[in-house]
C-alpha cells in the first residue's frame, strides 16, 4: 500500500515559498515566491532582499522614517522572475506568502505567468494592492487563495526515518 499521508502539490510549493521565506534577512516581513510549470516542475525561487551587491549590513532595513529599506528591497515575486535568468514562465504558477504589489503584478504579467496562489492577503485595502488585483484580473491571470488542509509543515533533519 502507498502512503496516503502526503501534501498536495499546492502544499508543496507554497511549503517551498515558505522556506525561501526563511531565507529574508528582513526584520520584519519575510515573504518567498516558487513558480512551477504545467507540469510540476519547480523552475525558479525567490525571497525579498536587496539586490546582489548591495549589503544588507549597508543599506536601511528600517519601515518608517527618512531613511526606509522600501526604495531598495527587491520582492520575493520579482526575485523569483528575474533568478529564472531567462528562463521562459509563459504559462506559469507563482506560489507567494503574501499578494503581490502593483510592482510586482507588471512584472508577473509581462513574465506571462498566469496563477498566482497566495497565502495572505493582509494589505487587499491599500491603493498598491487594489492596482495589483485589477492589473492582474484584466491580464487574465488567475488568483487563488491558498487555503491549506494542514497548519503546519515540519521539516525532520534526522535521517533515521528515511
Amino acid at each position: 500500500m502507498k502512503r496516503t499521508d502526503y501534501i498536495t502539490w499546492d502544499e508543496y510549493f507554497m511549503g517551498v515559498a515558505l522556506l525561501a521565506a526563511r531565507r529574508s534577512k528582513d526584520p520584519n516581513t519575510q515573504v518567498g515566491a516558487c513558480i512551477v510549470d504545467e507540469n510540476n516542475v519547480i523552475l525558479t525561487t525567490g525571497y525579498n532582499g536587496f539586490p546582489i551587491g548591495c549589503s544588507d549590513d549597508e543599506f536601511p532595513w528600517d519601515r518608517e522614517g527618512e531613511v526606509t529599506k522600501y526604495p531598495y528591497v527587491v520582492h520575493a515575486e520579482l526575485n523569483a522572475i528575474l533568478n529564472a535568468s531567462g528562463k521562459s514562465l509563459r504559462g506559469s504558477r507563482l506560489y507567494v506568502a503574501l499578494f503581490p504589489c502593483n510592482e510586482c503584478a507588471k512584472a508577473i504579467i509581462q513574465a506571462g505567468i498566469r496563477e498566482v496562489v497566495y497565502l495572505s492577503d493582509k494589505y487587499a485595502d491599500t491603493p498598491a494592492t487594489q492596482a495589483s488585483k485589477m492589473m492582474l484580473n484584466a491580464a487574465g491571470v488567475r488568483l487563488r487563495n491558498f487555503r491549506p488542509e494542514i497548519s503546519e509543515l515540519t521539516l525532520d533533519y534526522n535521517i533515521d526515518h528515511i
